[in-house]
């Protein structure tokens, strides 16, 4: 059974997989529900969505204020019964040109918006679409939730967080109708991935990785991993022992710093 979404709710629009997502789905018809920071990166995908049609809504302030981002999803599920929420808003922190290590404060925001604000927005969601018996939500994990790299602990944990949390979710929800999917992208084109410190293999362009993703959205796929190489590579990673990993990391340079 495939479900094509017409109102979509996305949070970190303005960049990355959330913009090339809402673009992707942009369309006559389709309702898009946006949230972002930037006042500017959202009014220029705003244009470009309502360009193909789409019913833009935008919605600007930080996913860590938690009362407004509860707020803004019920709201926007009650006047829109929303079929996809899409929760792509995250951040990437590393251990420093020098390897001295996260600092507290930057570990803190990264926990606040990739872990706590993502499970806000599917608590805000979840009981309308299990009356509804309807509805999807994708989570935004990562290639580096199969094995941590020691470049990027705080990240990789967060990552690790939202797989485990999206699939026993999907668990849960499942016999409600309410579609989960864990989002597990490698290298794509974007800010983030642009100030990651070590080598990008196999990377993507946003748009291609949007298509993917909304393909595989449509099918229910559980786990939307890719690309295929970097993939298998790092889930076998986390098969291997703990002494054998650490020197196959080491070997890709994923334990220092490289700009």
């Amino acid at each position: 059974m495939n479900r094509v979404p017409s109102a979509i709710l996305i949070t970190g629009a303005t960049s990355g997989m959330g913009r090339a997502l809402a673009i992707n789905y942009a369309a006559r018809g389709v309702v898009l529900c946006l949230q972002g920071r930037d006042e500017i990166r959202m009014d220029t995908l705003a244009i470009i969505c309502r360009a193909r049609g789409a019913i833009v809504e935008t919605a600007l302030f930080d996913v860590r204020d938690r009362e407004r981002l509860v707020a803004w999803v019920r709201e926007t599920e009650a006047r829109h019964a929303l079929d996809l929420v899409a929760i792509c808003a995250g951040i990437n922190i590393n251990i420093g040109p020098d390897g001295a290590g996260e600092k507290w404060d930057e570990v803190e925001a990264l926990i606040n918006i990739n872990i706590t604000a993502a499970m806000a927005t599917v608590d805000a969601i979840v009981p309308s679409m299990r009356r509804r018996r309807t509805g999807q939500i994708a989570l935004f994990s990562s290639l580096a939730a199969y094995h941590g790299l020691p470049i990027t602990p705080a990240y990789s944990a967060s990552k690790a967080a939202m797989r485990a949390y999206g699939q026993a979710l999907r668990g849960w929800l499942a016999p409600s109708g309410v579609w989960v999917n864990v989002i597990m992208p490698g290298f794509v084109d974007s800010h983030m991935c642009g100030e990651f410190p070590g080598a990008k293999p196999f990377r993507w362009t946003a748009e291609r990785a949007a298509k993917h993703i909304a393909r595989a959205l449509s099918h229910n796929v559980a786990n939307v991993s890719f690309p295929f190489p970097l993939n298998f590579g790092t889930w076998y990673l986390s098969t291997l022992p703990q002494v054998i990993a650490e020197k196959l990391i080491r070997l890709f340079n994923y334990t220092s710093h490289r700009g």
